[in-house]
């Protein structure tokens, strides 16, 4: 009861809220989620060249990713259930922090051991993109928040499409430290922006935090991701891939056997297994997997040389900017998906977006003969993603209450995480499969890229279709 008389309170507050303030939350949030989106674009594209300046192999150099995707797996779920019980402003102030830290340590540094480290700590950063749009959710009235997730979530778009080419052009004109001091200030003009502008809403629950749940997730899903991530250098009928599976599966059953029976479970698998909630978690792993090939598809794919048959030799530059069409498509278009929220609810406009990436994908396969036409195809995927990553954040809030969002988010985000890790096995294994030899190289071939568009254009179709099937649990405004 008093949770719903909180509830009840932070509604009336919120439509108070003017306009000004909001836009101005909604600003410094999305700094944030712009510099998070940074962070995960940033160094791929200068990665090939990081084992001969910091004296070192190309497969430790390959922690740089995985150690944040690992640590961003378990902080992402964790930090969303301790923002519901401690306060959802705390928390995101911790996730900027993190990003801060993990910044300097890795600006200031050449040693490969201490980067890891660096980049280990920004993966708790993650969890600033759910706890944000929790946050935002919580503090503006109804018929605000359609436009600011979307907003949010068109940030993710415009991070990436802005982080390869701008990574690009240092890795061919400069140096990779600087990557890291663009996130250190971006990460310190957030923080002051946050802990000075936001308002913490008074809806923290409380409570004990489930370190025994904590620990048997956070083992599940390193165990999960490690071979999905290295699974195909490995092997996959090797030992260890096996192995790593294995346990992956006993300990998320113990997982959820402990989570069912405590009173005060880190994940409440009850109310994420409701069908509005389960349906939306269902749809973001297949839309997660959907979007996997924007950038393999597309950077990877044009560097490829002429010979290929399919690529245009490229500069990685050049390769960075045809992505940027995309991301800012995302941004231009997000009060249009905001519109379309408000008009015929979150589940529909979840369909249309995922009817629009296949359609996107579907091009790629078709309408290969120019860099334009990769482009536009590549910019029609954009679109559908950012119609479905504002729509998908709407649907949990629709069906979750304040006191839960920021949990309910969290895992929603581990979610189409996961999709895209299953996606990177998939498509790792199928680019492996259908190669071409050009001179002395192997690369894919244009019939593995087919496969692997078409696998993502599937995936966008059965995430319209489950979005379909998902009733909002109260009309989207």
């Amino acid at each position: 009861m008093r949770a719903e008389e909180s509830e009840a309170e932070l509604e009336n507050e919120a439509e108070y809220v003017t306009g000004g303030k909001a836009r101005l939350w909604l600003v410094t949030i999305g700094l944030r989620a712009l510099i998070v989106s940074l962070s995960q674009s940033l160094l791929i594209p200068v990665l090939p060249a990081l084992p001969a300046q910091l004296n070192t192999s190309s497969e430790t150099v390959q922690w740089l990713l995985t150690s944040t995707l690992l640590v961003a797996a378990v902080a992402v779920p964790v930090m969303g259930r301790l923002g519901d019980m401690w306060g959802k402003r705390l928390m995101l102030l911790v996730a900027v922090a993190a990003m801060l830290v993990g910044s300097l340590i890795t600006a200031l540094s050449n040693d490969v051991v201490i980067l890891i480290i660096g980049r280990s700590i920004q993966g708790i950063s993650a969890a600033a993109i759910p706890l944000g749009i929790s946050l935002l959710a919580t503090l503006l009235p109804r018929n605000r928040r359609a436009t600011a997730m979307a907003t949010i979530s068109a940030m993710l778009g415009v991070g990436g499409a802005l982080g390869l080419p701008f990574a690009g052009l240092l890795a061919e004109s400069g140096d990779f430290h600087v990557l890291f001091w663009v996130t250190a200030a971006g990460s310190a003009i957030a923080f002051v922006g946050i802990l000075t502008l936001v308002p913490e809403p008074r809806d923290a629950a409380g409570g004990r935090v489930d370190i025994l749940g904590a620990l048997l997730l956070g083992g599940a899903l390193i165990t999960l991701l490690l071979p999905l991530s290295d699974g195909s250098d490995w092997g996959w009928g090797s030992f260890t891939t096996i192995i790593l599976f294995v346990a992956a599966a006993v300990l998320f059953v113990l997982f959820g056997l402990w989570e069912i029976r405590h009173t005060a479970p880190l994940v409440d698998l009850r109310s994420i297994g409701r069908r509005p909630i389960l349906l939306t978690n269902i749809a973001s792993l297949f839309i997660g997997f959907a979007l996997f090939a924007s950038l393999i598809g597309t950077a990877t794919y044009v560097q490829a040389p002429v010979a290929s048959g399919y690529g245009f030799a490229t500069t990685t530059l050049v390769a960075g900017l045809t992505m940027l069409p995309s991301g800012l498509a995302m941004l231009v278009l997000s009060p249009v998906a905001a519109r379309m929220i408000n008009g015929i609810g979150a589940g529909r406009t979840l369909a249309i977006g995922g009817t629009v990436i296949a359609i996107g994908w579907a091009m790629r396969i078709f309408v290969t003969g120019s860099l334009t036409e990769i482009i536009i195809g590549s910019t029609i995927v954009g679109i559908g993603t950012g119609i479905g990553y504002a729509s998908i954040p709407a649907l949990v809030s629709e069906n979750t209450p304040h006191h839960e969002l920021a949990s309910a988010n969290g895992v929603n985000t581990l979610v189409r995480s996961l999709g895209s890790s299953l996606a990177s096995a998939l498509g790792g294994s199928i680019l492996a499969t259908f190669t071409i030899v050009v001179g002395t190289s192997e690369l894919p071939s244009l019939t593995g890229y087919r496969v692997l568009f078409a696998n993502c254009a599937v995936a966008a179709l059965v995430a319209a279709v489950i979005a379909l099937l998902v009733r909002s649990g109260k009309k989207a405004r």
